[in-house]
């Protein structure tokens, strides 16, 4: 493994705005606050590089030494957090390079990593490289997280969470419990203090499974396209019933075909490329728009300097997901019940208006917990919050007991934090009990 620090001693974002906007920085107000960001990558397994990029807190009250360490997680699998999560929902600036009202950085330090390998500026060298499995991809973020503490001993003591969106859900239950692991054994120096599973990938079968009826509640579907859609679910539950991975995973696509092609009144095409491609267009495409993957080709990858010259930003997402393909229906509900026995903090958020993984299909997954504590969770009122205390308008809902807590993030998709800046901060905040 090899890790070499870059430092910049303002944030290098600011240094990049006049050169981006084509202006002057003598007649631009810049924000004042001082900072710091490191990158590099780590050398993960043989021909397996993981890029990181860690941003410190700035916030005008505390030192980033008295806030938390928030590692963020994206989706697909192959979507980027570099990109898609620093500069879409929770990073200092937006994709257009203007400062983010709602940013993570004012209350925590952010870490994000481009996992599995090949995805964002993370690469490797030959196909055999790829992670196929989540325990190959918590293996390689053990590795990376090891090299992280140990060169950054600063951080060895904050409390360090790791959030999540969508695959990056699973991809956290995994790492989670590995990293608890590697703390407990002694091979790995943090103060790891929780996951934070944002729409989460958790139990596939039941958020497909619920699409039918949710679905049909919203009068998105009438009886014919719910019947089909149900029809189709119910093969996904067979195959994965089965041991039937890659083909549950391609009836998991059929059944967001029908959906889509029933709500257009279209008529269903033949496919002419592989499902599994197709997938990936559908679900990590759109992580890399086009203005997004010319920002992190250009600009951003002019200012890290280190990415290799043949190697571009999210030109092995496909790969990624290919080769997870046989992993991404499996569930991972007992790594979630080991975490909650061993006593790790596991919150669990989801949109209000999810359809890739909706709430339907969240409250499925959770019933089926073995935590000898879930009767008494279950029990539980929901307790109304306000991203405002001003406003009387509820934003979310929040039910926690022990070491588990739940929240329903109103008026969200399948990424919060682009959808409820404001709600998905406090929520944040209130996550890494800051408030």
């Amino acid at each position: 493994m090899e890790l070499a620090l870059r430092r910049s001693p303002v944030p290098g974002w600011l240094l990049l705005l006049p050169l981006l906007l084509g202006l002057s920085a003598a007649v631009i107000d810049w924000p004042t606050e001082e900072g710091k960001e490191v990158w590099d990558y780590v050398t993960v397994r043989k021909d397996a590089y993981m890029f990181w990029w860690l941003y410190y807190a700035t916030n005008s009250c505390k030192n980033f030494s008295e806030l938390p360490l928030v590692m963020w997680l994206q989706g697909g699998p192959g979507g980027s957090s570099t990109g898609f999560g620093n500069f879409e929902e929770i990073g200092p600036l937006d994709s257009d390079l203007k400062p983010r009202k709602t940013t993570w950085l004012q209350a925590a330090s952010l870490l994000f990593v481009d996992n599995p390998v090949g995805t964002g500026f993370s690469y490797v060298n030959g196909s055999g490289a790829y992670a196929k499995d989540l325990a190959t991809v918590a293996s390689d973020m053990m590795v990376l997280l090891k090299t992280f503490f140990d060169c950054h001993k600063e951080f060895q003591t904050v409390p360090f969470y790791i959030f999540s969106e969508s695959y990056g859900g699973k991809m956290a239950a995994g790492i989670g419990l590995e990293l608890y692991k590697a703390v407990q054994q002694g091979t790995i120096k943090c103060n790891f203090s929780g996951v934070a599973l944002g729409d989460s990938w958790i139990s596939p079968v039941d958020s497909v499974l619920s699409w039918g009826p949710y679905l049909y509640s919203m009068s998105l579907l009438e009886d014919k396209g719910l019947a089909e859609v149900s029809e189709v679910a119910e093969q996904v539950l067979s195959a994965v019933n089965k041991g039937l991975y890659r083909e549950a995973t391609e009836l998991w696509g059929k059944a967001e075909m029908i959906i889509e092609r029933v709500k257009r009144g279209q008529t269903q095409r033949p496919a002419c490329l592989a499902f599994s491609v197709r997938l990936c267009q559908r679900h990590v495409r759109h992580l890399q728009q086009d203005a997004l993957s010319q920002l992190m080709n250009g600009p951003i990858r002019k200012k890290l300097k280190i990415i290799p010259e043949d190697q571009s930003w999210g030109g092995q997402a496909t790969n990624v997901f290919v080769n997870m393909e046989e992993d991404f229906m499996k569930p991972v509900i007992s790594i979630v019940d080991k975490l909650l026995k061993a006593g790790i903090n596991v919150t669990v958020y989801n949109g209000q208006l999810d359809l890739i993984v909706d709430t339907m299909g969240q409250e499925a997954w959770l019933r089926k917990l073995k935590w000898p504590e879930l009767p008494k969770f279950s029990q539980l009122k929901w307790k109304a919050l306000h991203s405002d205390p001003k406003s009387l308008e509820t934003s979310a809902f929040v039910k926690s007991h022990k070491n588990l807590a739940f929240y329903w993030i109103l008026k969200a998709g399948h990424m919060v934090p682009s959808d409820q800046g404001d709600m998905a901060l406090k929520m944040m905040r209130l996550v890494t009990q800051q408030e």
